[in-house]
This record gives C-alpha cells, structure tokens and sequence, in this order.
C-alpha cells in the first residue's frame, strides 16, 4: 500500500474561528495505481498533499506514506516521493540544468552509476539533450517543467505527486508530458497521484478519480466507471455513403451538426433516453453508414454530473 489515509482532518485557526479544510478523509491507492485527486478550489486538495508529504501535521486521523509517517519520518520518506508543483520549482534558477540534477543527486545519495543511467533515461524519453546546459532561468516553461519532472524522478521514487504539472503549457508541451507519465506509469515503475484544474490531464494519465469538495471525499471509483454512471450525454459520429440532410428528429438526440457536405454528421444523445446501439440502428434505417464511432462524454460533464449527483 503507497497511501493510507484514516480519517484525516486538518484544521486551521483564523481570527478566532476554526476552519476545516480536510474533514475526515479516508482513502487507500495502492502501488502502480494513477488516481486523480480532484475538486474545486478550497475542496482541501493542497492541504492532504502537503499531509502527505509531511509540510503539514494533521489535526486528527492517521496517515501512512509508503509504509512511512510522513511527519515522524520526512527525510527517510523524501527518498521514496518525488513531487512537482506547477507553480513551484527544486531547481536552481541560476544553473545549467544539468547540475541542479547533480546536486540532486547528491541530495538523496543516488549512485553515479544509477544516476547516468536514469538521466540518461529521460533525458532520451523526455528531448532535453538541447538544453541540459542551458541555466534553468532561461528555459521555456515547457523546458523546465520536463526538467522538474526528471528532478522528482531521479532517485526512483515510489510515489509521485503532480500538483498541477502541466498549468501554463502549450498543448504540444503538455501531451509530451503527458505521454511521457503515461508510459512511465504503465511501466510500473511508479504510482502517481495528480491534482490538477486540467481535466484533461485526468483523462490521458488516471483511471480512477477521486473527487473532494469542501475536505471530505465526494466520490471514488474507476474512471470508465464514473464516465458511464454519470456522463449521460455522448456523440455518435456517423460516416456516410453520401451526403444526407441533417438526422433529425431521431430519439433521445439533442443535436445534430452536419459535417464534411453531409458526409459526416455528429449526434449528441442522452443516454438516459437512448442508447447507443438503438441510436445506430435508427440511423441506419435513414441512411447507408460507411463507419461511425461512439465518442466517450468529457471528463468535464463526468465531474458536472458528480457533483449533482453528491447530497
């Protein structure tokens, strides 16, 4: 087990009120999962982080880090986490990028030999050989953000953290690293857990979702498992023979856009009034389909429909 939290609360004094900003969290991820670990802002997602990592003592319940108290033992567990923060960097802005990763590793005793090999490593999967000595006050956003990653990773942590790892990017920027989080997670070499406020960055790297509002734990589960339960519009995507008038008017659709001179059309449906396999044969009777795909609901309308859903 990499996370094991019970009941974990933690409460703050301000001008003489007691504010709760995590109220009795439980929760368990187990090794080589990838949850996203998401909510609104003040939901209580930061302060768990910073439990978890052992910044901040909890007022009540108990927390285990890779078998570890994070606040007893914050420098034994600073050798199995890595963590990055959109927002903050480990890096030292007047260096060349490759020496903030040899004080690194000299920071957490990682062997020379480990180390060649793991920077190595990502330095291939993640394209920095232009720019290793280039001082990290230079770098693009994108640059350095590969460069923080590679940071949290060299002495082969068990854990993860990404506290929005992708804010500012551009999309290229983000889907190489997303890619690159992808493959390392499906390797098994790592667990991760992911805050962030870009959804899609849940959808590409996570396939279990645990959503927090107001500290307490809205809902957990697998994420196709939520996208099915609770994302009730979707997109049946119709290739056809030849050009048609729009498909109107066919049951449980809420729109209709003609694509391509009718040789495309997307219906949206609700799949509260309709399925999908009743909507394609309803198409077919119209019209001669060369191919159609059913495209899953964003992550988006999923969390819209979680939190109707939450009492």
């Amino acid at each position: 087990m990499i996370i094991e939290l019970d009941g974990l609360v933690r409460s703050f004094r301000h001008r003489g009120a007691v504010l709760t900003a995590v109220d009795g969290i439980s929760l368990r991820v187990d090794a080589g999962e990838a949850v996203g670990y998401i909510g609104p802002n003040g939901a209580g997602k930061s302060t768990t982080i910073k439990m978890l990592t052992g910044i901040l003592v909890p007022t009540a319940g108990r927390v285990r880090v890779c078998g570890l108290d994070p606040v007893r033992r914050r420098r034994e567990l600073a050798r199995r986490i890595g963590v990055v923060f959109g927002q903050r960097s480990q890096l030292w802005w007047d260096l060349p990028l490759r020496d903030s990763f040899e004080l690194l590793r000299v920071i957490h005793g990682v062997s020379a030999a480990d180390f060649r090999v793991r920077l190595t490593k990502y330095v291939e999967l993640l394209d920095m050989a232009a720019f290793l000595g280039t001082p990290v006050r230079q770098l693009s956003l994108g640059q350095r953000m590969r460069g923080e990653v590679t940071a949290a990773l060299l002495h082969a942590p068990q854990l993860l953290v990404l506290d929005e790892p992708t804010i500012g990017l551009d999309l290229v920027s983000k889907e190489r690293l997303r890619s690159f989080l992808a493959r390392l997670n499906a390797s098994g070499q790592v667990t991760l857990l992911l805050t962030t406020h870009d959804l899609p960055d849940v959808e590409r790297l996570c396939r279990r979702l645990v959503v927090v509002d107001r500290g307490r734990v809205l809902i957990d589960g697998p994420l196709d498992e939520l996208r099915r339960r609770f994302g009730v519009r979707r997109e049946l995507v119709v290739e056809l023979e030849s050009p048609a008038p729009s498909l109107d008017g066919l049951p449980g659709v809420e729109s209709v856009t003609v694509q391509a001179e009718g040789l495309r059309q997307r219906l949206v449906f609700s799949t509260e009034q309709t399925t999908a396999a009743a909507l394609i044969s309803a198409v077919a009777r119209r019209v001669t389909v060369r191919d159609l795909a059913v495209a899953e609901p964003a992550i988006e309308d999923v969390v819209r429909g979680l939190y109707g859903s939450a009492p």
